[in-house]
């Protein structure tokens, strides 16, 4: 109890003297919605571990434009692709910096050395980095199947690098756009195998983008400040902190006493009284996004099919779209939300009836089925209240006669337990796409290369998976035909129960200006200043 107490008591004093010297120097205060993970960004694939690690200290080799998914140059100046679509050659930017810190002094610019580390460390069993954090994986790069796909990266020389690849790639340079792609210092991880503290790199991290890592105290406060040397300029504000608040009305609470600037994720019900307080600016959009219930299609009897289908046409998704998003949120069909490319619009959605569904599990051979429906500990775009919402698919089972246990975990605990291929009934979670591309939701979340980590569902369909991979190559007009198959397959076999696209709200107090909301669902502070 005291350590408790001397924590919070810890991050307040942070955060007020953060907020204290907002007269001197520009203070920017976000209220974040849970703690990151880590900080070496390729290990994981959730959102606020993203929010806090590579949106403010890293760079990628090219980057999604800001409030768009149209990829940029960043760290690469230029590419070029060979005519058969297997060779990426990237000229490098000149000049840029890795962050000097109280841990670290770079004595070198990057270089192609600091792009050939960051890709084999993730594909190079012998790389001493493979393995370094105990129990981790480099989920998104296996779940893409990038081990598979990249042959080799070549140093043409300082500034020049080729990616050769085993396959034409359509989305390649797009992934490169993501999170996991997010560049660190060779040299750096260098110095960490020489002091035998190679559990840094994912602790302390050093990059080149606009804010350089100060502080982090474990589920309070993270604290950074602008780099100085950053090579698109030093940003307008000069120290950004992450208030790690996980209750949402906290957050609000705080947003609107002036005690942060920023907070994602309010309660669909108070999206209104915000919008009517002159003190607060609320952003919109619709989500790239769906969230959803995934079956663990290893395990008996959700290995069937018909019971899977069965408990789909048990959820009154209508019930949860009241209940929960409250009017911010539209069912979800199909496991790509409906403004992304490619979706089958002509797909059928089950239908809620309870009775057929009871049937369906009797002709199954189903009876007296216990099961547990797992509720994310944080608020999500696709998903304000898991909790409640695992209690209206709770209320929705029992019509069925199926028994259901809630169980949640700490988030970075809950995202790892939900990867275990033996684990034991139904994960709510949910994606929000990380470029524009049918690939990264289809490939990623229910591909064969994902079993184990990103799909929940530990789903491989044979039939599924050659789709997707076929999507992988040729112009859209083929690649959305096959997805629009592949669609069909994942309705038919139902390994979730695809529950809900959310609009997104996004609200900070009026004097914020240069925000802009990313499609992508990230939090990106690069640009954004405090009006006097």
């Amino acid at each position: 109890m005291k350590i408790r107490k001397l924590t919070s008591l810890l991050a307040a004093t942070i955060l007020a003297s953060g907020l204290a010297s907002a007269a001197s120097a520009k203070t920017l205060v976000y209220c974040s919605e849970g703690s990151p993970e880590g900080f070496d960004t390729a290990l994981y694939t959730a959102g606020t571990t993203f929010d806090a690690s590579s949106k403010p200290v890293y760079s990628g080799l090219v980057q999604f434009e800001p409030g768009t998914t149209n990829v940029v140059p960043d760290l690469a100046e230029s590419w070029e692709v060979s005519d058969d679509g297997l060779e990426f050659t990237f000229k490098l930017r000149p000049g840029v910096k890795f962050h000097t810190t109280d841990f670290f002094t770079p004595t070198r610019d990057m270089n192609a050395d600091d792009i050939i580390f960051t890709f084999e460390r993730q594909m190079d069993e012998e790389n001493p980095y493979f393995s370094y954090v105990e129990g981790a994986s480099w989920e998104y790069f296996n779940a893409m199947s990038m081990p598979d796909l990249i042959s080799s990266i070549e140093k043409v020389d300082d500034m020049t690098v080729k990616f050769v690849l085993t396959r034409p790639e359509a989305p390649f340079v797009a992934n490169l756009a993501m999170d996991f792609a997010s560049i660190v210092s060779k040299e750096y991880a260098d110095s960490l195998i020489e002091s035998d503290t190679k559990s840094d790199l994912n602790q302390k991290p050093v990059g080149t983008g606009p804010f350089q890592f100060v502080a982090y105290q474990p589920d309070a406060v993270i604290r950074y400040k602008a780099f100085p040397d950053y090579y698109a300029g030093k940003q307008p504000i000069d120290d950004l902190v992450f208030a790690i608040t996980t209750d949402n009305a906290v957050r609000q609470q705080k947003l609107l006493a002036g005690e942060c600037h920023v907070m994602p994720y309010p309660n669909p019900a108070d999206v209104q009284s915000l919008k009517d307080n002159e003190d607060i600016t609320v952003m919109e959009q619709e989500g790239l996004n769906v969230g959803y219930l995934a079956y663990n299609t290893k395990v008996a009897p959700f290995d069937n099919a018909k019971v899977r289908k069965a408990l789909n046409m048990a959820i009154n998704k209508q019930a949860i779209l009241d209940t929960v998003f409250q009017g911010a949120g539209q069912a979800a069909k199909n496991p790509i939300p409906p403004t992304m490319w490619s979706y089958n619009d002509s797909i059928e959605d089950d239908p809620y009836d309870p009775d057929a569904a009871m049937a369906m599990l009797e002709e199954a051979g189903v009876t007296d089925l216990s099961m547990k429906v797992w509720a994310m500990p944080v608020q999500r775009p696709y998903n304000p209240n898991a909790r409640r919402m695992a209690e209206v698919i709770q209320e929705d089972f029992s019509k069925i006669g199926v028994e259901v246990e809630i169980v949640s975990y700490e988030w970075g605990e809950y995202l790892e337990r939900s990867k275990a291929e033996d684990r034991d009934g139904a994960v709510l979670l949910g994606w929000t796409g990380d470029n524009g591309d049918p690939d990264n939701f289809l490939a990623v979340l229910l591909g064969c290369d994902g079993v184990g980590g990103a799909n929940r569902a530990q789903w491989c369909n044979e039939e599924f998976n050659d789709l997707i991979m076929k999507a992988k190559t040729g112009t859209q007009e083929e690649r959305t035909a096959l997805y629009e198959e592949a669609q069909v397959v994942f309705k038919r076999e139902a390994p979730w129960a695809t529950i809900a696209h959310s609009v997104v709200h996004m609200p900070m107090r009026s004097n914020v200006t240069g925000y802009k909301m990313d499609p992508l669902g990230g939090h990106n502070f690069e640009g954004v200043d405090l009006a006097e």
